[in-house]
C-alpha cells in the first residue's frame, strides 16, 4: 500500500477495526477516513454510496459487523443475518462502483461446517451443515466471501477475504450477555475474585476446543495481506494451536488470581466441538502470529482492570 493512499476502515471503533487503525498509524499511514455508526449507517445503501462518492477511498478494510457470542447469535438471529448481509453488500458494491483499488473483507471461522475435519482448511467451505447457534452470522459472512469472489470474477476487482479465528484484545466486549467466551471468562473470574465467591460457573462441559488470536496479530496480518496477496482464495488467519474451554478457563483463573473452583452449567450449549484453523497458506506467504495466549490474556486483563474496576 502506498503511504499516501486514502484508506477507509469500516468498523474503526470495534476491536478489529481499532486494531487495524492502530497498526496503520504505527506504520506511517496517515490518510485515514472513517465514520461512526451514528454518522454513517452501513446498512443504508444510499448513505454508503454518498460516502464513497465523496471520499473515494483507494483502500478499504471491511471490519464492520454486528457481532456477539453464542447467546447473542442465537437470540437475535434475524438481526445478525440482515444487518451483516447489508453491511457487506453495501460496502463491497460501493468499493466497486466508486473504483476502490483494493478491499479486504474480514469474516469468521464460523463459516465452516460444524463437523468439518480438523484443522479447518479453506477448501472445506460449504462442505457440510453449519453450527445452528450462529448459522445466520455465518451465512452473512459466506455471502461476503462470495461477493468478493464474484466481483473479482465479473469485474476484475482486487477484493480479497480473510477468515480470522476467535479474537481477543483491546476494545473487546465484556458484556455478560453478549460477549465471546474469553472476555466473558475474564469478567466472570475478576468479579468472582472481588466478591469473594467460591466458584465460577462455566457454560457447557468445557470440552470444546478453541483457538485464540490476539487482535494486534490479526491487524498485522491484514496489512501483510494488503501488501502481499491478490488472489481470489480467502485465507485463514490464526495461530494453528488450540485448547479446551476448560483449559482456557483455568489459564484465565490463574492470571486473574481467583482461588475458587470451576463448576459447569451443562444446560448451556457447547457450540461447535472444535474449531482449529489450518494456517498453512498464510504461513507459507510469510506471516505468522507472534503473541502467545498467556502474554495476550495478561495484557488484556490489565486493560480490563484499568477500565472496569471502578
Amino acid at each position: 500500500m502506498n503511504k499516501a493512499a486514502k484508506i477507509y476502515v469500516a468498523g474503526h471503533r470495534g476491536m478489529v477495526g481499532s486494531a487495524i487503525v492502530r497498526k496503520l498509524k504505527q506504520e506511517g499511514y496517515s490518510n485515514l477516513v472513517y465514520k461512526t455508526s451514528s454518522e454513517l449507517d452501513l446498512r443504508n445503501q444510499s448513505a454508503v454510496n454518498t460516502f464513497f462518492e465523496s471520499e473515494k477511498p483507494e483502500i478499504v478494510f471491511l471490519a464492520a459487523a454486528k457481532v456477539g457470542g453464542i447467546v447473542a447469535n442465537n437470540t437475535y438471529r434475524a438481526d445478525f443475518l440482515y444487518d451483516n448481509l447489508l453491511i457487506a453488500s453495501n460496502i463491497i458494491k460501493a468499493a466497486h462502483d466508486f473504483k476502490s483499488e483494493k478491499l479486504l473483507f474480514l469474516g469468521s471461522s464460523c463459516i465452516y461446517p460444524k463437523l468439518a475435519p480438523q484443522p479447518l482448511k479453506e477448501e472445506y467451505l460449504l462442505s457440510g451443515y453449519l453450527e445452528p447457534t450462529n448459522e445466520p452470522y455465518a451465512i452473512a459472512k459466506i455471502a461476503g466471501i462470495k461477493l468478493c469472489e464474484e466481483y473479482r470474477n465479473q469485474y476484475n476487482c482486487n477484493f480479497i477475504s480473510a477468515m480470522p479465528t476467535n479474537l481477543y484484545g483491546p476494545n473487546d466486549n465484556y458484556d455478560p450477555q453478549n460477549s465471546h467466551v474469553l472476555p466473558a471468562l475474564i469478567r466472570k473470574f475478576h468479579e468472582a475474585k472481588l466478591n469473594g465467591s467460591k466458584s465460577v460457573t462455566l457454560w457447557g462441559t468445557g470440552s470444546p476446543k478453541r483457538e485464540f488470536l490476539h487482535v494486534d496479530d490479526l491487524a498485522e496480518a491484514c496489512l501483510f495481506l494488503m501488501d502481499n496477496y491478490n488472489d481470489s482464495q480467502f485465507l485463514n488467519v490464526g495461530v494453528g494451536e488450540d485448547l479446551s474451554i476448560l483449559e482456557l478457563a483455568e489459564l484465565i483463573k490463574d492470571i486473574v488470581g481467583f482461588e475458587g473452583e470451576i463448576v459447569h452449567d451443562t444446560s448451556k450449549p457447547d457450540g461447535t466441538p472444535r474449531k482449529l484453523m489450518d494456517v498453512t497458506r498464510i504461513n507459507n506467504l510469510g506471516w505468522k502470529a507472534k503473541i502467545s495466549l498467556q502474554e495476550g490474556i495478561k495484557s488484556v486483563y490489565e486493560e480490563f482492570t484499568s477500565k472496569y474496576s471502578a
